[in-house]
């Protein structure tokens, strides 16, 4: 029997060392013990490890390694196990990581899938407090994770609050950040975690304003937001009031609300569903380092539909499209055009933010082909659920999301084009494009050619949607 003692519930590269030297040599995984830390061996004493042959050939596919990374992370104790003999699945037969029947594969896509929701779950309810500290303000946050995530996660926290000076604490492991180096320390205890501090009120009365009774779904509410973080979440004080008080609310936004335009009835549940499993997506590696997916927005009876590139950095902040600069660019251009901005709806061919950390700058990346590929589900479902008449692409990676090709601006600039779902495809710039140029002259003529771009196609709207 062979014991296999790791240095940390989390230990991929101890793991990964014994498990390479176990297989090698062909042990059997019903003849290994993996375990954290030290403990008594058996009775008759454990066999030692095999000799480590790194000049031996050894491989295995990539999207092993990827899911061995995730997996690991769980609490299961036997994960160690599930994985080793996966390994030796995998080294036996080739082709079993494309099984989707295979058991002991689909077992352990279901402890990776578990903490990737834990790991999402830990940046959306991680809130910060501050407390006095004689260095400055430092910001502290309470979390109790599901599985040991706490170093993997922490990389995000050290970009996204990169100036800030902020401790993560947990019951197991403590993650320190001073601007420049992360440190670990034990674990602690809520009681070690501040109670509250004055931004608090601040944060419920925006959420107290933004909260619409019409819109809610408690299930699904408890599903993305269960109760155990409700206890770390300032807002959480407010859910069972505003609950109680929903449908009262709700009767009287009704009361007072102007008739809406005709629409299937399952649009709005089906858009609802599609967003919210949008929101935990991982289709490409751009969620790893985006702070929130971006989803479309707007009337679901819209007839026309924007597409951008993808979120910006505002956009990404906030969570929701059009936002930054640019996006109050392309609304004065609309207002400019006599286009209704509240009658369209504008989504991104990417839903994740993108960018290169320079310093404490988040500089816009272009998505590649396959980033666009991968987020093109969601927007041909979008598509499927608006049926709008005029699909307008702003910029390049927006047509090539639209018409699945690449195609330039230029050549495809002012003409419509027909869509398979019998739509109208149309292409012109994105306004972030109006934005670098350095000429104001030439800043100024490139405008003027949107904002006519744009009242060309909202011409042709009238014109398609006419009685």
């Amino acid at each position: 029997m062979h014991r296999v003692a790791l240095t940390a519930p989390d230990d991929m590269d101890g793991w990964r060392s014994a498990a390479r030297r176990l297989a090698m040599a062909g042990v059997d995984p019903a003849d290994v013990v993996w375990q954290v830390g030290d403990a008594p061996g058996d009775l008759f004493g454990d066999a030692p490890l095999p000799p480590d042959t790194k000049s031996s050939a050894f491989s295995v596919p990539g999207s092993f390694v990827t899911l061995a990374e995730s997996a690991i992370l769980h609490s299961d104790p036997s994960r160690f196990a599930f994985l080793y003999a996966l390994l030796c699945r995998v080294r036996a037969r080739p082709g079993t990581m494309e099984d989707s029947a295979d058991p002991m594969l689909g077992r352990v896509q279901a402890l990776a899938k578990s903490v990737r929701r834990d790991i999402h779950k830990m940046r959306a309810f991680v809130r910060f407090r501050e407390m006095a500290d004689g260095d400055g303000p430092r910001f502290v946050a309470w979390f109790e994770p599901d599985h040991h995530i706490v170093r993997a996660n922490a990389g995000f926290f050290m970009r996204r609050f990169a100036t800030m000076h902020w401790s993560i604490l947990t019951p197991d492991i403590s993650i320190h950040w001073d601007g420049t180096t992360l440190r670990e320390g034990p674990g602690a205890s809520r009681a070690d975690a501040p109670q509250g501090d004055p931004v608090e009120a601040l944060w419920k009365g925006y959420y107290a304003a933004i909260f619409n009774p019409a819109r809610l779904k408690t299930g699904a509410m408890l599903s993305e937001m269960p109760k155990k973080y409700w206890r770390n979440l300032p807002e959480a004080a407010l859910i069972p009031d505003l609950i109680a008080g929903a449908q009262q609310r709700e009767a009287a936004m009704i009361a007072t609300a102007p008739t809406p335009p005709r629409r299937a009835s399952n649009s709005a549940t089906a858009w609802d569903a599609l967003r919210a499993e949008a929101m935990t997506c991982t289709r490409c590696p751009l969620h790893q380092h985006a702070t929130q997916t971006v989803f479309g927005e707007g009337p679901l009876s819209a007839p026309l539909m924007f597409i951008g590139e993808q979120p910006g950095d505002q956009e990404d902040l906030a969570g929701r499209p059009f936002v930054g600069p640019a996006g109050q660019l392309f609304d004065a251009a609309l207002a400019q055009a006599g286009v209704d901005r509240a009658q369209t709806y504008v989504t991104n061919a990417v839903k994740h933010f993108k960018y290169e950390q320079r310093g404490k700058r988040r500089i816009h990346q272009t998505p590649v082909a396959g980033e666009v590929q991968a987020c093109r589900w969601w927007l041909d479902q979008e598509r499927a659920i608006l049926r709008p008449r005029i699909i307008v692409a702003l910029g390049a990676t927006a047509a090539r999301a639209m018409l699945g090709k690449a195609v330039t601006i230029s050549g495809t600039r002012g003409a419509a084009i027909p869509l398979e779902d019998g739509a109208e495809g149309w292409v012109t710039v994105h306004p972030s494009y109006l934005l670098r140029l350095p000429d104001e002259d030439r800043r100024a003529e490139e405008q003027a050619r949107f904002v006519a771009d744009l009242a060309m196609i909202g011409d042709r709207l009238r014109v398609l949607t006419a009685d």
